[in-house]
């Protein structure tokens, strides 16, 4: 008896923190972050990216538990069978031991790894894969957390940050996401580009006979929005070998170059740093406070975030 009337004050104290549930920035930039790859992975493996991404925030606090910090553990999977890197934390007893990756997209790959292959979740892998409640219900009934209101958790979360619209990424997200570094034949003979990923975007690098209208019509983007996304003008020239992103840029370089000005080599312009950073060319003028009409010399040391 005891033992119900604990759950029950569990869920209640559950049911009212769902109830306080408020948008934190934390969280938001969490997902920012992180949502290309669990649609990745949901292409991969058909598990929701809503999914991936609640039982992420919610067993990573965000990517700031010590779990995620030290181990880059953002599932709070355990040891059971692991023979790769460990680290140890207190969870239902003291000390257990955790598994442990050298970065966090190894964290999402074996979460998926871990879901897919083990046969008591194979009974989630026939629902729809919009079905964002029948997953975080059926999570929970198959013993991934002990916590009786997990599911509720799950689905809280990803009502709060509408995370179920990356279910259904549309087909621009899911291309580039699907064609993420691989060689994949085109229709027409050859292959088509290799897509890779830097500063939250995706960019392919140009070969001979590119333009903006071919690379759009590959990727399944308006031409005049692809030439926008990296500030030429819609019929200007290609050169060999030059990135061009597939969204916006950022406002500002990835957070390893925090301390580290890019110094201006011979032949490069404002515009190729931008390009070569990932940021916008308005931004890289406002974090230096330059105008536009600056003449850039060798040598100039330029902030990128």
């Amino acid at each position: 008896m005891k033992k119900y009337i604990f759950i029950l004050i569990s869920l209640l104290f559950s049911y009212s923190g769902l109830a306080q549930m408020k948008w934190n920035s934390r969280y938001q930039a969490y997902i920012d972050r992180y949502r290309d790859l669990a649609i990745e992975e949901m292409l991969r493996y058909r598990i929701p990216a809503s999914i991936t991404l609640a039982q992420g925030l919610l067993e990573s606090g965000a990517g700031n538990s010590d779990l995620a910090r030290k181990g880059n553990n953002h599932f709070g999977i355990k040891c059971h069978g692991w023979t790769g890197a460990k680290t140890y934390h207190d969870d239902d007893e003291r000390q257990e031991c955790f598994r442990a990756y050298d970065n966090v997209r190894d964290s999402y790959e074996d979460h998926s790894r871990f879901l897919s292959q083990q046969k008591r979740y194979q009974s989630l892998f026939s629902l729809k894969i919009t079905d964002y409640k029948g997953w975080a219900k059926g999570l929970k009934a198959c013993g991934y957390a002990t916590n009786p209101a997990y599911a509720q958790k799950l689905i809280g979360i990803i009502e709060l940050y509408k995370l179920y619209r990356y279910d259904t990424a549309k087909t621009y997200d899911r291309f580039m996401a699907d064609h993420l570094s691989k060689d994949v034949p085109a229709k027409k003979g050859g292959t088509l580009h290799p897509i890779h990923k830097y500063n939250k975007n995706y960019y392919l690098t140009v070969r001979q006979g590119d333009t903006f209208r071919g690379i759009a019509k590959e990727v399944g983007i308006s031409y005049r929005k692809l030439a926008r996304y990296n500030e030429r003008d819609k019929d200007g020239i290609l050169r060999v070998g030059e990135i061009i992103y597939l969204k916006k840029k950022q406002k500002k370089a990835d957070k390893v170059y925090k301390r580290r000005p890019h110094t201006v080599k011979h032949g490069e312009s404002m515009y190729s740093i931008s390009q070569k950073y990932g940021i916008r060319l308005k931004s890289l003028y406002k974090m230096n406070g330059l105008s536009p009409d600056y003449n850039l010399k060798v040598g100039d040391r330029l902030r990128v975030r």
